[in-house]
């Protein structure tokens, strides 16, 4: 199929969110959170968005996404972003996913960048529903400085959500896992951005600015 390119997605409207749903089992603390679009500074292109978590519950989680249509026949998908914080230290983790339902299956291409635990990106298993630790390492970002992430998903020929490469800050690596979809009666592609609070609940922002996602 042709590629599809959704460019910008940091700046459309109906981005959705929750807080509770972002934790273990769907029933994590609550964390507040906030997002606004329209952000000039810090921004890449003028227009950047914030999202920002805060609270008193350690670990509590807050979880944003945008629906991007469905499309049943994609099978792969590039999502790339830039992402700025001022207060790196407060972060126990941060998640980028691309969610896609199809033909009563749910691919749930979620990784997350492990900051305060096994200093590493992790990749989700939508089956068993959990996270696995990967050997690729991810540091903990400088403050006042813009990260470019690039992931690479695919649901590969035996039906099941594979996970290729990621790319910071212009470094390649490849992780090389697959893992089977659960059961879904969804019909969709998505965007998603998670921020994990430490276990002191420090609050904190992240800026989220050229955000894509291509698929074809």
């Amino acid at each position: 199929m042709a590629q599809t390119t959704f460019s910008n997605i940091d700046q459309k409207t109906g981005w959705q969110s929750c807080s509770a749903c972002a934790g273990a089992g769907g029933t994590g603390p609550v964390a507040t959170l906030s997002s606004a679009s329209g952000v000039s500074s810090p921004s890449k292109d003028g227009n950047s968005r914030r999202f920002t978590i805060g609270g008193s519950r350690a670990y509590a989680n807050a979880l944003w996404w945008k629906q991007l249509g469905a499309n049943a026949g994609a099978s792969h998908f590039v999502y790339d972003l830039y992402y700025y914080t001022k207060t790196p230290t407060a972060a126990q983790a941060l998640e980028f996913d691309v969610n896609q339902s199809r033909n009563s299956k749910k691919y749930i291409f979620g990784t997350e960048c492990d900051f305060s635990g096994t200093h590493t990106w992790h990749v989700y298993d939508p089956y068993n529903r959990h996270w696995v630790s990967t050997s690729i390492a991810c540091n903990r970002p400088q403050a006042y400085t813009w990260n470019h992430v690039t992931l690479e998903f695919n649901r590969t020929s035996t039906g099941k959500t594979g996970f290729v490469t990621v790319t910071i800050n212009g470094s390649k690596h490849y992780f090389n896992r697959s893992y089977s979809p659960r059961a879904s009666s969804a019909k969709e592609v998505n965007v998603a951005f998670q921020m994990d609070m430490n276990k002191s609940a420090t609050d904190y922002t992240v800026y989220l600015d050229k955000v894509t996602l291509k698929y074809w």
